[in-house]
């Protein structure tokens, strides 16, 4: 630690609010512990739960840093107690459940990957939350396969574009949910094969006409409430739904019979406050699956906009604007 600083810039909140309660403070660097490494921020993402978080409805679990931010790519400048010293100096991304908008941030070693190949801070800074996210929610849950069909909500979000973009990596056909005819194209420019707008268009019927009547094998449904009975409308006989935020509201009602006769499977996951194994053996799994791909240049994530660390609260009104198309990032340094 002796080439750490004491303290650090970090972007507290002050108090549940607007943007605007996002500001700067000096904070102590903190100290890894057995089983964590110490990252120099270079860059960290921006999502929707560190927007929730600000606002008050997002606590962070038991244990995990009162600062805003699940996801960093930076440098390992320290390890905690015995940990490996070969880890030191070593780029990696890291999904962590609180702390990114510092200067300096802990992370479980587990939950660590490196930086693939080709790939700017910040661009690998725009990966753990969504990839993590898509990939057990879409790849693990819902158990999707080459050659299946899935409706995903707001497919110009950060889980959005990232599912997009990993879908058409294995071979699986992907329709998007969007606010606007803007957002559909550039939702189609990412390779999505049907983009509908949802403020002008049924999406269930458009969902049928593009299966043929069949629907989807599979949706990532992110908005919840009065969405659920439809999304279930869509989804092919032995269908998977998978829930993993209510925009629209927590309670829904469903035909319980439908599920039956149809043998639809509804699930649903949050991550943040999963176990540092549970997280370990997912970055383990897409270490091995997936980053050999990005290494050969086969995807890259969505970039909206990037701000300074200082800039946060800029950052927060872009994302809440809802205009961005892709991942929002901050930049240290």
């Amino acid at each position: 630690m002796t080439s750490v600083p004491e303290s650090m810039t970090a972007i507290a909140i002050s108090a549940p609010g607007g943007s605007e309660v996002l500001v700067p403070e000096t904070r102590p660097v903190p100290r890894p512990g057995p089983g964590e490494v110490l990252i120099r921020v270079a860059a960290a993402g921006v999502n929707r739960p560190d927007v929730l978080q600000r606002m008050g409805f997002y606590p962070p679990p038991p244990g995990a840093s009162d600062l805003p931010g699940l996801e960093v790519a930076g440098t390992i400048v320290a390890v905690g107690p015995g940990g490996d010293p070969e880890q030191l100096g070593q780029a990696v991304c890291a999904l962590i459940a609180g702390g990114g908008y510092a200067e300096y941030c802990t992370a479980p070693a587990g939950s660590c990957l490196p930086v693939p190949n080709g790939f700017s801070m910040a661009e690998a800074a725009a990966l753990p939350e969504t990839v993590f996210t898509v990939w057990h929610n879409l790849f693990e849950r819902a158990w999707v396969m080459e050659g299946e069909t899935v409706l995903v909500h707001g497919g110009t979000s950060g889980i959005g574009t990232t599912a997009i973009g990993l879908c058409k990596l294995f071979g699986i056909k992907v329709i998007v949910t969007c606010g606007s005819t803007d957002k559909c194209a550039a939702a189609t420019a990412l390779g999505a094969d049907l983009a509908v707008d949802y403020s002008n268009d049924d999406y269930v019927a458009a969902v049928k006409a593009f299966t043929d009547g069949k629907g989807v094998n599979a949706v990532l449904d992110m908005v919840g409430g009065d969405y659920v009975p439809r999304n279930l409308e869509c989804l092919a006989d032995d269908g998977r739904h998978v829930t993993i935020a209510f925009q629209r509201g927590a309670k829904v009602e469903i035909d319980i019979s439908q599920l039956m006769r149809r043998r639809l499977t509804m699930t649903g996951s949050t991550l943040r406050a999963r176990s540092a194994d549970f997280k370990a053996a997912l970055a383990d799994e897409i270490h091995r699956t997936l980053w050999p791909r990005l290494a050969e240049g086969a995807w890259k994530p969505a970039m909206d906009q990037t701000f300074p660390l200082t800039e946060a609260a800029a950052a927060h009104a872009r994302m809440q604007a809802g205009a961005h198309v892709g991942k929002i990032v901050l930049t240290v340094g």
